[in-house]
């Protein structure tokens, strides 16, 4: 029954303190301030924190609570004190140290709680307290820290945090209800410890947060102050980062640091650095609002330890923690810069500082080396002050790798005497070429590079950067202070491809490569393309190709892409088809024309064609080649000639008759144009007149010869009509009996070439041509037979010929009249032997000749070598002392 009315009095008396406190919370300062909690009666002054003024008047009230203590009566502290204590709980700070403590029992401000423990009653209870708004903006935190020393291992420390987000405190019209206040337990640690994590909303980072303290320790139940505060008054940055040190161009030591990167609001920073040189000491503490801090008159040798933290530039704030100690130790030799990265073609200086042992050596006698190979000229040196000496690169070329060195070293020397330190020269040539081409279809522009032109660099990396002007591209392109960087991919053969996709066809797209490493970026020469300048048009279409019958010539014809729309020209590549086309151009530049027609020498042969395309006044690329389009082999003309024929002659003298046989070798496409359906035998005889044989596709026909002269000709007949010029071949008694051979003779070069040779005697007949017959003789064997012209007096006849068979030859002089009486021999010439010999002279007198002129070098040497040998054993009777003085010329 106790039980139940000490918690309904204890729901009574927190609300009553809430609501009595809404316009006494304590602003939340940013830095720290202290929760204390002492009994009310007590006259001690140990009781109190020290330095705190015990103020008994109503001054700074609102800053307190009581807490009345109902005591047990057990217990060896109870000797002096009551069984009822009353602890007044106050907020104060090291910049504020007024804790005033009301002595009127004002009605809301006592509250009663049962105590286990007499400890608080002589020594009173104090807590450390800090919040503050963590950097991402969605957690406000507190953090309590007891400065009570527990003597009681069974003492437990509770912490509840109850707290309310309201509008403007001011304009609040209402107070808040006890149960609009939310709870959340606090973390607590071995060490007495606790942190309270309160999530806020964004959209109520300016609205006030009320809340108060629930402490339960040892055995005691404190209620702090109302305490308010703005979330975004009080943001603790996280401390910076990347704090580094380094020498600059100045010789300067220049502390640099990142802000962090959530606050949303400028930020100031103190930073905390020391020196220890062999001249002094020194500690400094600087505020500053920049990311870096510059430190002037850096020695060599000495140590610098740096620290940096950060808080909000305007308004309040809260410091955030101190980054980790930097520690930056100078060398004997300074070079400012250590290393330096640059373009081929450009101007550079390196500065140093040398100390020699404990001295710092003149500028006057420092001298540069490069790769300790190469003494710098002094006309490139330039003294900065006593200390400082600089030299001066011009024009420089790109760096040359030492195997696994890609920079030069230089030096810098105290005369004769160098450093093992250096500092490192990067020249990189950055002239990349980019290549843009812009789509068939006007959609899109893709550009590529290649790094391979870039000497390799460990550690960095290529980025195509862009800037579009509106409208077309300046006479010189330049960088443009505000870029793009575009995503670009590496492909297969290692160039990279960047795709702009839209693109504005007539604006200016000024592109180059950014090199970004540790040491700085390059930039290549920029480049500036326009779309419409760089289009690759799509290939013609509807590409045909045929021979045009009757007139013989290639015809191809095409069809226009349908984008761009400006005017293009045409490029045609032709050849016969194949594994390997032999290609042949031919370039139409009038942009109406959609066909051309083309001279080839072979009307029967199939011809490969395609057809591109380009921008007529030049810009941009050629489109793709069309799809390849083959001419198909038809008849375009009549064939040019009948073909070549001759005749067997077999006589049945019983019967008493003549039977010729016509042999004629099919025709070949360049002579039939380009094929032959049948052959038609055209007879003539003075008595029976004209008449036509068709023979369909056989090359032979034989018919009976049986007046005094028979006239054939063989016609070649095609699609488009009959061959136009034939050959005629009389068949003549009288004339089969005119000898104007006066001899033959067959001379066997090899097994596959025997020259003939002849001589004629006059004739009052018009000798067209010859005809030569050959075969084995004594066999049955197929005659083979072939046309000389008239004026060959000696002919090579190429065929297999057996050495150990006998062949004869026939050798028939055509007239227009008919065939003459022919000239037979049954072997070859009887000097055949001397001709042979002839022939293998040609090929022996070489090699004797060759080797004849090796032979005689081989002697020459191997005579002055034998010489050499030969007197080199023998003294030279000069160095004898016997010989002193006799004249060997006598």
């Amino acid at each position: 029954m106790i039980s139940q009315k000490f918690c309904v009095a204890l729901l009574h008396w927190e609300f009553i303190y809430v609501i009595t406190a809404f316009n006494l919370a304590y602003p939340i300062t940013p830095w720290k301030f202290k929760l204390s909690c002492m009994p009310s009666n007590t006259t001690y002054d140990f009781l109190f924190p020290p330095g705190i003024s015990k103020n008994t008047s109503n001054l700074n009230g609102r800053y307190e609570a009581v807490v009345e203590t109902k005591l047990n009566s057990s217990g060896t502290y109870l000797s002096n004190l009551s069984s009822r204590t009353t602890f007044h709980c106050c907020f104060w700070s090291e910049e504020d140290k007024n804790c005033s403590v009301y002595t009127d029992d004002i009605e809301g401000k006592a509250f009663v709680t049962t105590v286990n423990s007499l400890v608080f009653q002589q020594t009173g209870a104090n807590w450390n307290i800090q919040c503050w708004m963590k950097e991402d903006l969605k957690l406000f935190i507190c953090n309590i820290e007891s400065l009570f020393k527990n003597p009681f291992k069974n003492y437990d420390l509770k912490v509840h945090l109850l707290y309310v987000l309201l509008d403007v405190l001011e304009e609040s019209p209402l107070l808040p209800q006890k149960d609009s206040f939310q709870v959340v337990q606090c973390n607590c640690s071995v060490h007495e410890c606790c942190e309270c994590h309160v999530p806020v909303p964004t959209a109520k980072l300016n609205d006030t947060l009320l809340m108060y303290l629930k402490i339960t320790s040892g055995g005691a139940v404190f209620h702090s102050p109302p305490m308010s505060a703005q979330p975004i008054n009080v943001v603790k940055p996280d401390p910076p980062l990347g704090l580094r040190m380094e020498i600059t161009d100045t010789g300067s030591l220049k502390i640099s640091w990142s802000s962090p990167t959530l606050v949303p609001f400028q930020l100031q920073y103190q930073v905390q650095y020391s020196e220890n040189s062999t001249k002094y000491i020194r500690k400094t503490d600087e505020i500053v609002s920049a990311t870096s801090l510059l430190v002037d008159s850096v020695l060599p040798g000495s140590s610098y330890g740096a620290q940096v933290r950060c808080k909000r530039l305007d308004g309040l704030g809260i410091w955030s923690d101190w980054s980790a100690l930097l520690t930056f130790t100078t060398q004997d030799v300074i070079y400012f810069p250590p290393k330096i990265l640059t373009a081929v073609g450009s101007n550079i200086s390196f500065h140093c500082i040398y100390k020699n042992e404990k001295k710092i050596v003149s500028s006057k006698k420092i001298v540069w080396w490069l790769n300790l190979a190469e003494k710098i000229p002094q006309s490139q040196y330039d003294v900065v002050d006593d200390h400082i000496s600089k030299v001066t690169f011009p024009n420089l070329n790109a760096t040359k790798p030492r195997g696994k060195f890609t920079y030069d070293a230089v030096y810098c020397c105290n005369e004769q005497e160098c450093h093992h330190r250096y500092a490192e020269l990067y020249v990189i040539d950055v002239n990349i070429n980019i290549s843009c081409e812009t789509d068939g279809y006007l959609t899109k522009m893709t550009c590529r590079w290649s790094p391979n032109a870039i000497q390799s660099l460990a550690g960095s990396n290529l980025q195509l950067r862009y800037h579009r002007s509106s409208l077309y591209c300046s006479d010189v392109p330049s960088i443009h202070p505000v870029s793009e960087p575009k995503d670009c991919h590496l492909q297969r053969d290692g160039f990279y491809e960047c795709i702009f996709q839209p693109i504005f066809l007539l604006s200016g797209y000024t592109m180059w490569i950014r090199i970004n490493h540790t040491l700085g970026s390059l930039d290549s020469p920029p480049a500036c393309v326009i779309p419409d300048s760089v289009v690759k048009p799509l290939p013609p279409s509807s590409v045909k190709a045929e021979i045009t019958v009757k007139i013989g010539l290639l015809k191809i014809s095409w069809e226009k892409p349908v984008f761009p729309e400006n005017n293009l020209q045409f490029q045609i590549r032709y050849g016969l088809s194949g594994k390997q086309v032999q290609w042949k151009m031919f370039e139409v530049y009038d942009a109406k024309l959609k066909s051309a027609s083309l001279p080839v020498p072979d009307l029967c042969a199939v011809y490969t064609v395609q057809v591109r395309c380009k921008s007529l006044d030049g810009l941009g690329y050629w489109s793709n080649w069309s799809t390849p389009a083959h001419t198909v082999v038809m008849d375009v003309k009549v064939p040019i000639r009948g073909p070549e024929f001759w005749r067997l002659i077999s006589e049945d003298t019983t019967k008493k008759e003549r039977n010729v046989t016509l042999l004629w070798k099919p025709l070949m496409k360049n002579d039939s144009l380009c094929s032959v359906r049948r052959y038609v035998v055209k007879h003539h005889t003075s008595h029976n007149g004209t008449w036509l044989e068709d023979v369909g596709n056989h090359t032979k026909l034989t018919f009976l010869w049986t007046e005094q002269a028979h006239s054939v000709m063989v016609l070649a007949i095609n699609s488009i009509g009959a061959s136009s010029a034939n050959f005629n071949l009389t068949f003549s008694r009288a004339i089969s009996k005119v000898n104007i051979v006066q001899s033959l003779s067959a001379y066997p070069l090899n097994s596959s070439c025997v020259i003939l040779s002849w001589m004629l005697s006059p004739s009052d007949y018009n000798l067209m041509y010859f005809i030569l017959e050959w075969k084995i003789l004594n066999e049955d064997s197929e005659i083979k037979w072939l046309r000389i012209p008239s004026s060959v007096k000696k002919y090579y006849v190429h065929d297999y010929f057996i050495p150990i068979e006998k062949y004869q030859f026939s050798l028939y002089p055509i007239f227009t009249e008919g065939v003459g009486k022919p000239k037979i021999i049954n072997s070859f010439a009887q000097d055949d032997e001397k001709h042979q010999h002839d022939a293998d002279l040609y090929v022996i007198v070489p090699i004797i000749i060759s080797s004849s002129i090796l032979l005689l070098g081989i002697l020459s040497v191997s005579h002055q070598r034998m010489k050499k040998l030969f007197w080199e054993d023998v003294p030279n009777p000069k160095n004898c002392s016997w010989a002193q003085g006799l004249n060997f010329q006598k």
